[in-house]
């Protein structure tokens, strides 16, 4: 792959012109690729449906999707050095081997190359087709997530996520494995072993999804092993609570990264004693050099599944406890939902799902409402353990 030097801002990025569906592209090993329908876009970067070139049309079952870029923008080139770096199939399987792990939820690599297109050049990536999004696999009764053993594999090799989102969180055909994807943001924090200075930047303030960035992203610091865990805790948060304190107010910046920084130093007011507290108080602990004790923050939580007669079997349902007995728990009816909250004594919580209510309550009350919905939904969390 030819070095091509990214972009120094979004605003110096553009979208790539959509591609046909049944075009076909040639990726650096000579194979042949034909594009389907486009399935997203985000970040600069436009998403098909794709599959080894063939006489047949590309259905939604395609086994692989290409990310494509204008060749001069960075984040799929970013994506493809991380990849060569630090995710090679036997780095993987090494790794998976010496931690004793069942798997690693790394989407396959299948190859890239430079497409032109109407006298201009793009980049693609060819990658793994998965199904939904973490969010939505918690609404439909998610069965598990593991997404700290990616994170300890990422940052013993030199890099950082850089941007931890639900929606960078699939599941497989094997609804008990979840797989983190999208690394255009990812970070070489620790170059040949000597770590980044703390240092902060105007220019990369408020890097990231803005409601889940960590507190020194929001001050243009570089990313960091505590940042992406910070960022991860954010998004437990609102799985559980279907809710952020700041999420009414994302078009500003400075009340966001306030917020964060106010709840960080109480967050006993942001949600009651439970797993998920004692997660970020933990975290809010790391020095930005530190050396993660993953197994530390895998036991934090083990305690949870502990206290409840349970263990770690590798099937994670979100479920709830009650009279000392599992009872499974399905969310994807608003119907269950009012029905839950009654009996969990908040029958008024307008926010359980991620979709926004048109009469959104205040923030106080939302607040509220969520440290409540925290303090029920605990022993479901203990069930929806990263290890």
């Amino acid at each position: 792959m030819p070095r091509v030097k990214a972009a120094q801002g979004p605003a110096k990025r553009h979208l790539a012109e959509q591609f046909a569906a049944g075009e076909i592209i040639t990726d650096m090993a000579k194979k042949e690729w034909k594009v389907g329908l486009p399935i997203g876009q985000g970040g600069f970067v436009c998403i098909y449906l794709a599959d080894m070139n063939s006489s047949g049309s590309i259905g939604s079952d395609a086994p692989c999707v290409v990310k494509v870029e204008p060749s001069d923008n960075g984040p799929v080139f970013t994506e493809l050095k991380f990849y060569q770096q630090a995710a090679k199939p036997e780095q993987i399987q090494k790794w998976i081997r010496t931690h004793k792990l069942k798997y690693l939820g790394f989407p396959k690599y299948w190859g890239s190359g430079l497409h032109d297109k109407n006298g201009k050049s793009y980049r693609f990536m060819i990658m793994d087709h998965f199904g939904s999004e973490l969010q939505k696999i918690y609404e439909a009764n998610a069965k598990s997530l593991r997404s700290l053993d990616i994170l300890e594999y990422i940052h013993k090799h030199e890099y950082v996520h850089g941007g931890i989102k639900a929606s960078n969180l699939l599941s497989c055909k094997n609804p008990d494995q979840v797989y983190l994807l999208d690394y255009g943001l990812a970070y070489r924090y620790c170059p040949e072993g000597v770590n980044k200075e703390y240092k902060q930047d105007p220019k990369r303030c408020h890097d990231g999804t803005i409601e889940f960035t960590s507190i020194d992203a929001h001050n243009g610091v570089a990313p960091s092993r505590p940042g992406d865990l910070e960022t991860l805790g954010y998004c437990m948060i609102q799985w559980l609570t279907g809710h952020l304190p700041w999420e009414d107010n994302l078009k500003d910046p400075k009340y966001v990264t306030d917020s964060k920084i106010r709840y960080r130093k109480n967050i006993a007011s942001l949600m009651d004693k439970c797993e998920i507290a004692k997660y970020m108080e933990t975290v809010k602990l790391l020095d930005y050099t530190e050396n993660t004790l993953y197994q530390n923050i895998c036991d934090i939580l083990l305690q949870g599944l502990k206290a409840i007669g349970s263990k770690n079997d590798g099937k994670l349902d979100l479920s709830v406890v009650e009279n000392g007995s599992l009872k499974a728990k399905t969310v994807t009816k608003r119907k269950k939902e009012i029905e839950e909250s009654k009996e969990s004594g908040f029958e008024d919580m307008e926010c359980s799902s991620p979709q926004r209510s048109p009469h959104r309550p205040t923030r106080s009350r939302t607040r509220k409402r969520a440290q409540k919905y925290v303090r029920c939904c605990e022993p479901a969390f203990l069930f929806f353990v990263f290890f």
